[in-house]
């Protein structure tokens, strides 16, 4: 099995994360080191493109991606760059014919998406979504548990994610709190991980009511600065949702949630069972079994932690009773997609399922501007 020569376009954090992944593949699955080969980088300046070439151990390195993309040994590119970017270089990928591996959100509106999902498929490459977190051993457990029928009909569910990242009002104003660049504050940047995590596991999202709050109305233009500048996206989302087949829930996003670095997480309740997941205790699944409970000594009655820990088909390393971590989310995300285009067999979440979650966020923005229930598929004609 051959994997495809990567091209990386964007070297910021996340960049530099994927990359992290991307080296640590040969050793969990036990490949030869050259197996997953990383042929190029493109940055916006030639001297972050170099460091980042001399980091990533790559020869080729550029200020300007379409360089990249004309070089015919990069077959697939994972594209790092803030949101206002990715329309571009998808369409651009596209068309060169490259297999597409792009962060989340997938784009900074509905129109843009649904260009960037038609290119890819008129063009005939594979695409894949940076949802990680859905690559939690817990999470893939959660979703077979559904499908076997654990929770019988499915009542409700509640996602939340919650950081702290921005509750000092004297922070400086980044790219992530400008409409002009990142489409959306919270809801886009960690509201569409919860959002995905659940639609993978109880499907797709039908309508949404929705209030968007900026809690922070100016921030400083730079560390130490004195000039402040408004923020124009939201701190806080909270939704209320159903299913297309009806299922109601909730989604709680904030970047103000005081005291929580990273809590994401959700709960699912049937009429046969529950389950819940917290990405704080992620080498678990909680469950609880209705038919425990109603077994005459009351059985074992409560809710049960299941082990799922490390648990990913032909993993080497490490041993499966580790904890996994945020870095092994990434490395399993990037290492299914590329075994996809490998086998030639289809890639998840494709960029049509981040068109579903484009979709919901901007039936959630419409919503809170209108006071009203929006269904998403109203967004998307």
């Amino acid at each position: 099995m051959t994997f495809p020569t990567i091209g990386m376009i964007g070297y910021g954090g996340i960049g530099r994360v994927h990359g992290m992944a991307y080296r640590s593949l040969p050793f969990h699955y036990g490949l030869p080191a050259d197996a997953v080969r990383i042929g190029g980088v493109a940055t916006t300046r030639a001297e972050t493109a170099q460091a980042a070439a001399a980091e990533l151990g790559c020869a080729f390195w550029t200020a300007d991606y379409q360089e990249l993309l004309a070089r015919p040994e990069i077959e697939a590119v994972d594209i790092c760059v803030p949101n206002h970017m990715h329309a571009e270089i998808v369409e651009a990928a596209a068309a060169a014919g490259k297999h597409i591996y792009c962060e989340k959100p997938l784009a900074m509106n509905v129109a843009e998406a649904q260009r960037m999902a038609a290119a890819a498929a008129c063009a005939g490459v594979k695409t894949q979504m940076t949802f990680n977190f859905r690559f939690y051993p817990a999470v893939l457990r959660a979703r077979q548990l559904v499908e076997e029928g654990f929770l019988g009909r499915l009542f409700s569910f509640r996602g939340r994610y919650y950081r702290s990242s921005y509750i000092d009002p004297n922070k400086p104003i980044s790219w992530r709190q400008q409409k002009a660049i990142a489409g959306g504050g919270t809801l886009f940047d960690i509201g569409s991980h919860i959002l995905d995590m659940l639609y993978y596991v109880v499907g797709e999202f039908g309508a949404v009511q929705a209030t968007l709050d900026t809690l922070i109305k100016e921030r400083p233009t730079g560390s130490g600065a004195s000039e402040r500048v408004a923020v124009d996206v939201d701190d806080i989302a909270l939704l209320t949702l159903r299913t297309k087949d009806g299922v109601p829930g909730v989604v709680d996003a904030s970047r103000m949630g005081t005291g929580l670095t990273n809590d994401i997480g959700f709960e699912l309740f049937g009429e046969k069972g529950a389950i819940r997941f917290s990405g704080l205790d992620p080498a678990w699944l909680e469950v609880y079994d209705v038919r425990d409970a109603d077994k005459p000594t009351g059985g074992m009655r409560g809710f049960r932690k299941i082990e799922t820990v490390n648990r990913y088909a032909g993993q080497k390393a490490p041993d499966w009773s580790m904890a996994p971590d945020f870095v092994r989310t990434h490395a399993e995300c990037q290492y299914q997609f590329l075994k996809a285009v490998a086998e030639d067999k289809p890639t998840h979440p494709t960029l049509a399922d981040g068109l579903h979650i484009q979709a919901v966020m901007a039936a959630a923005e419409r919503s809170s501007a209108e006071g009203r229930w929006v269904e998403i598929g109203e967004v998307l004609r």
